[in-house]
């Protein structure tokens, strides 16, 4: 598929960005994060898991995957750990190992987090069922609110973490005008069979399953709003016909190499991003 590297920049980045150049201001450090999408079955193709950012937070108003920041407990914390080491998955995201695993604890955590859903098993060939009850709900709010770390809460249910269920995408790094910036790394995990997605973050006010072509045109209607790294990813997945395809693309994708949006202002009626 051919994707085409200009994107309608929304008025407010627009405004961000314009402030940021007339102020000369030193650019925020970006925070490392990690994102997932969440994939499923759907009839001959498969959907992807969105939700919409609440409109007081960063990219508030924009659809975008499940995730987060890295949080300092995700490099330190002791934990089983079923597929790629953490020393593997530093040759795969380009960083040491310490740090390759907090990114990929992150990842799991965020999806639990914001999705409510566990990438975890009680040994290294299964995964846990659904975690939908009340006694889960408290865990994972727990979590959230930071109450407990994501190692213990594993530990007290005997659980092991499933690296193997996530597969590395992509890594986007948020322009320089923007005040909050984040180093993000993306993964690909199928929805384990048996659990759902539920609408559980108080950082999202919507959520929806959707085929990326179709999200994709929903973009293009003025139905959906969204960021480049969603949307690129989004055309990305919707070049893949089925989700053996999509494991077949991870194998072969750069996650290291940072892809940063550049916000072109030379034409003051239509500000445009564009790609390396």
């Amino acid at each position: 598929m051919t994707i085409d590297r200009g994107f309608p920049a929304p008025p407010a980045l627009v405004e961000h960005a314009r402030r940021f150049r007339a102020s000369g201001a030193v650019p925020a450090v970006p925070r490392v994060a990690a994102t997932v999408l969440l994939l499923r079955p759907a009839d001959a193709g498969f959907e992807v898991y969105l939700i919409r950012r609440v409109a007081a937070m960063a990219f508030g108003g924009m659809y975008a995957f499940p995730g987060g920041g890295v949080d300092p407990s995700d490099s330190t914390t002791h934990l089983d750990w079923a597929g790629p080491t953490p020393a593997d998955w530093g040759g795969r995201l380009g960083l040491a190992p310490s740090a390759a695993q907090a990114v990929v604890c992150a990842a799991a955590r965020e999806v639990f987090e914001e999705a409510g859903v566990l990438l975890a098993g009680p040994d290294a060939t299964r995964v846990v069922g659904d975690v939908s009850d009340d006694g889960w709900e408290a865990v994972r709010a727990d979590l959230e609110q930071r109450r407990t770390g994501f190692a213990d809460l594993l530990a007290g249910r005997g659980l092991t973490i499933r690296s193997d269920l996530l597969l590395p995408w992509s890594r986007w790094v948020t322009p320089e005008f923007e005040p909050r910036r984040f180093d993000t790394y993306f993964f690909v995990a199928l929805l384990p069979e048996g659990q759902r997605t539920r609408d559980v973050s108080g950082e999202a006010d919507h959520t929806l399953w959707i085929r990326p072509g179709e999200a994709g045109r929903q973009v293009a209607a003025g139905e959906l709003s969204m960021l480049p790294p969603t949307l690129v990813t989004l055309r990305e997945m919707a070049a893949c016909t089925d989700l053996a395809a999509v494991a077949a693309a991870a194998a072969d994708r750069d996650a290291v190499t940072p892809i940063t949006p550049r916000l072109d202002l030379s034409d003051p009626d239509r500000p445009r991003f564009h790609l390396p």
